[in-house]
């Protein structure tokens, strides 16, 4: 072994504390010690985190803005209101409309068809797993735009695992990908749906990756001839 001139630093030594093929350290609360850190220096952040979790409860009229006349529309328009909407959520200058899952294709179609509404675009749909805070796990969120009225709302809707949601691509067919990737992420099953096949994994893949309940790693990566071992198997810094 050398020594720089400059330094004194050993040229070409072992990094201290790594550990060829050595398994991956898991640590005890997910929330805290990544990366194999104990004490402090986490750099994860997880180490300080208290995660709060407050109840998502409706917001009392009058919501301000735009919010009173889309929901006074959707009302009047829409004759099971009362029993379709679950809630009505005014957070940080947005409206979400939370809505029974059976009701959402109902409930699209008088936001795009009424003339008081006018949402014609679809612009997302995606998924939420909250593993551990809601008996009713798996969310679906749909950003509608009125181009009409410049206008935005959101709906979402909440089911367990296993419980389907109507399709809403009869409605606005932009979610017919979308929907797609929900199911492929999430497992979300849309009823309805023209072609609800996976569209990132491959079609035998088994789970759902972005679930939080999802095993991380044991997976190699393959890439123009090369190969990445699975995170479980790579060096860890100890």
């Amino acid at each position: 072994m050398s020594i720089e001139s400059t330094g004194g630093v050993p040229v070409n030594a072992e990094p201290v504390g790594a550990d060829i093929d050595a398994p991956a350290q898991v640590p005890s609360s997910p929330q805290k010690g990544m990366f194999g850190i104990t004490g402090t220096g986490d750099v994860s952040g997880f180490g300080g985190l208290v995660r709060r979790r407050p109840d998502v409860v409706g917001s009392p009229k009058p919501y301000g803005s735009y919010f009173d006349e889309v929901t006074d529309a959707l009302e009047e328009a829409y004759p099971l209101f009362a029993d379709a909407i679950e809630k009505v959520v005014v957070d940080r200058d947005e409206l979400t409309l939370h809505i029974k899952a059976e009701k959402i294709a109902e409930v699209a179609q008088i936001m795009r068809d009424d003339e008081s509404l006018r949402f014609e675009l679809c612009s997302s749909v995606s998924g939420v797993d909250y593993l551990n805070s809601d008996a009713r796990r798996l969310h679906v969120t749909y950003q509608l735009t009125s181009m009409t009225y410049r206008r935005r709302v959101r709906l979402e809707v909440a089911v367990p695992v296993d419980v389907p949601v109507p399709s809403v691509t009869s409605v606005y067919p932009t979610a017919d990908w979308q929907e797609r990737e929900t199911y492929d992420m999430f497992g979300v099953v849309f009823t309805g749906h023209p072609n609800l096949t996976r569209i990132l994994m491959p079609d035998d893949w088994e789970g759902h990756p972005q679930r939080k309940d999802y095993p991380l790693g044991g997976v190699p990566v393959e890439y123009k001839g090369a190969e990445i071992p699975p995170p479980d198997q790579r060096r860890v810094y100890q």
